[in-house]
Formats: structure tokens, C-alpha cells, sequence
């Protein structure tokens, strides 16, 4: 299959037991198998986010607008009250606290609890067409800006570095920077993708490595520490990446690893693009010291596997994602066109 055609996240009116479902491709059996996990309550929802078999901010958030309807199924085989159907929706809202797009989303469906099912998933649907349409005119804009920027007076094609996934796996369908990518390569404007392998779940390597693969677009796989190194001998001609969360003076959470990439992109002077639809802008968080960091489990730096690499008496620190700041995000591109927050340009004063 395409790999632009997956749909991550879609609803289900009746799962192998009968009960609806939100449908998920399982992002922890790729890139080996291609598996869907159908859970049908609110815990198996939850677990899911937070065990990343769901993942990527607008597929959290796209998992987060059916999480409602889920919950509003459970809650009428289960008997609950309107108390308890709250507290279920404010938990799927809760499951990981950086992402903005899964709050944005939940409250927006949510809104539409009193007026039925059928309604709340008319609007779940709405979110996910929407991302779709996002997706591919975001795709478009940045595709512009990087050939006018990145190889200006050439047809060369590009060669870009990426981290972490943001394919049609992260999202309703097609990606955000990765939907770049794939605007540039139906161009023919990619020469190469570095994708980095993205600790410590390897996102990168396991999924963005994968869809490449399934489209045929030529790519390198690299470790995470080798990002810097290759910006800096002038191998690429810019990085492209995603956002769980965009502050309004342009500051940027995303997978962490990030910053270090914007870092040597500034040095080198070649663009860094953040890639993401205007649900990712938070303009009610002023900048990144007030974007959640989500710490994750020691294990996942401690172990390999399940086999413990570290020594018994290390402690782990595993932060999801790191800040970069605005003022080393050349161009924010969303559905509306291209933002050069570092030349101030700033989400807060133009996406009002």
C-alpha cells in the first residue's frame, strides 16, 4: 500500500465483539507489520496514546475527537452519568499533556455531547477531513518557499533532513513535513532524505523510513547524534520537522532532538521549517516556558529490548520533546501559507 493512502486513525460502528470502535494502525509493529488494534473504551484508548500505537500530534488529536464518541458508546452500555461521561472525555483529553491538537480536538467535539452520537462523530469526521486539506496545502506552501529558499535560481532537486515521523502516519493522511517531502519528491525536486532514527522509539527509522521506502523515495536512515554533523558539512540544503505545539511568539515543542537540529541549521544558514497545521498553534501559550514537557519512563533510556543497558544505580531522563526557539525557525508553514518567524513573523500577530 501507498503509504500516503493510510488512514491512522478512523472509527468503527461495530468491532469483532460488536461495540464501536476507534481503529488505530498499531505504530509499534512497524515496520514489520501493518496491524490495526480496534479498542473500543476509554482505557484501551487511553493506553494506546500513551504506549505511542497512536501517534503524532494530529493523529492524537484526530484519536482524541473519536475518543469522545467512544467514551459516549461505553458510557451508554455502562450506565454512567453525565459526571462520569465528563471525567472519562477529560482523561482522553489528559492522555499526554504536550500535544496540543488532542485538547483543541476533544474540546471541539465534546462541545457537541448534548445534541448525540451521530453529531459528536460528524464533527470527529470533520477534524479528520480537515487535517487532510490542512496536510496537503501546507504540503504545497512549503514546497514553494523551500525552492525559492533552499536552491534559489536551480533545478536541483534537495536533499532534507527530517526527525521523528510526520507522515500519513501522524496525521489524518499525506503529513506535515513529511507532506513537504512528498510534495517536493511528486515534483521531482528530492534528491535525498536524512532521516534521522529519532530516540527513543525509533519513529524515524521504523516509521518515516518506512513510508519513504513505500514511495520510493531515495533516503538514509542516521542516529539521532549524527544530525549536526551532516547539516554542518553542508550534505543537506535544509531540515524539515514537525510540532506537537507552537507557542504564539513561535517557539516550537516537538520530539526532542529537535532543537539541536535548529541549532546547526542557524550555524550552517540554511532553512529550518516547522511544518504544522494552524490546530498546533497555541496562541493561548505565550511561549515555549509555558509548554508542558512530557517525561516519559526511565526505561525507555535505561533498557534495549527489555534488557537493561545502563548500570543499576543510573537514573534515566527522558523527556518527549524539547523547545525550540523562534527565533531559529526560519519559515513556520501551515494551511494559510508561510510564517518567517525568525524574522518576525510571529503566529500570535498573523494567525489571530
Amino acid at each position: 500500500m501507498n503509504s500516503q493512502e493510510l488512514r491512522a486513525v478512523t472509527w468503527t460502528a461495530a468491532a469483532g465483539d460488536g461495540a464501536p470502535a476507534v481503529s488505530l494502525i498499531d505504530q509499534t509493529s512497524l515496520p514489520h507489520t501493518l496491524e490495526r488494534l480496534d479498542v473500543t473504551t476509554v482505557d484501551a484508548l487511553i493506553d494506546a496514546i500513551v504506549r505511542l500505537v497512536v501517534r503524532g500530534a494530529p493523529a492524537i488529536g484526530a484519536a482524541g475527537g473519536y475518543g469522545v464518541a467512544l467514551a459516549m458508546a461505553q458510557g451508554e452500555r455502562e450506565g454512567w452519568d453525565r459526571a462520569r461521561l465528563d471525567a472519562e472525555i477529560a482523561r482522553v483529553r489528559a492522555a499526554r499533556p504536550t500535544a496540543v491538537n488532542l485538547m483543541v480536538c476533544v474540546d471541539r467535539v465534546a462541545a457537541h455531547v448534548d445534541e448525540g452520537i451521530a453529531a459528536v462523530l460528524a464533527e470527529a469526521d470533520a477534524v479528520v477531513r480537515e487535517d487532510l486539506d490542512a496536510n496537503h496545502a501546507m504540503g504545497a506552501h512549503g514546497a514553494d518557499w523551500l525552492l525559492k529558499r533552499a536552491a534559489p535560481g536551480t533545478d536541483r532537486p534537495l536533499r532534507v533532513l527530517t526527525h521523528c515521523n510526520t507522515g500519513a502516519l501522524a496525521t489524518a493522511g499525506w503529513g506535515t513535513a513529511l507532506g513537504v517531502i512528498r510534495e517536493l519528491h511528486a515534483r521531482g525536486r528530492i534528491e535525498a532524505v536524512h532521516a534521522d532514527e529519532t530516540r527513543p522509539l525509533l519513529q524515524g527509522a521504523r516509521l518515516t523510513a518506512w513510508e519513504l521506502a513505500q514511495e520510493g523515495i531515495p533516503h538514509y536512515v542516521q542516529a539521532d547524534g549524527a544530525a549536526a554533523g551532516t547539516i554542518l558539512r553542508g550534505e543537506v540544503d535544509a531540515a524539515i520537522v514537525g510540532a506537537d505545539r507552537v507557542a504564539a511568539n513561535g517557539d516550537t515543542a516537538n520530539k526532542v532532538g529537535t532543537v539541536a537540529i535548529a541549532l546547526a541549521c542557524a550555524h550552517a544558514g540554511i532553512p529550518f521549517m516547522v511544518a504544522a497545521p494552524t490546530t498546533t498553534v497555541d496562541l493561548g501559550t505565550a511561549s515555549g516556558a509555558d509548554i508542558p514537557i512530557e517525561l516519559r519512563g526511565e526505561d525507555e533510556v535505561l533498557e534495549w529490548s527489555g534488557v537493561r543497558t545502563a548500570p543499576a544505580a543510573s537514573r534515566g531522563h527522558n523527556p518527549a520533546f524539547d523547545v525550540t526557539p523562534g527565533s531559529l525557525v526560519t519559515a513556520l508553514v501551515t494551511e494559510r501559507g508561510v510564517l518567517e518567524v525568525a524574522a518576525g513573523e510571529l503566529p500570535g500577530a498573523r494567525l489571530k
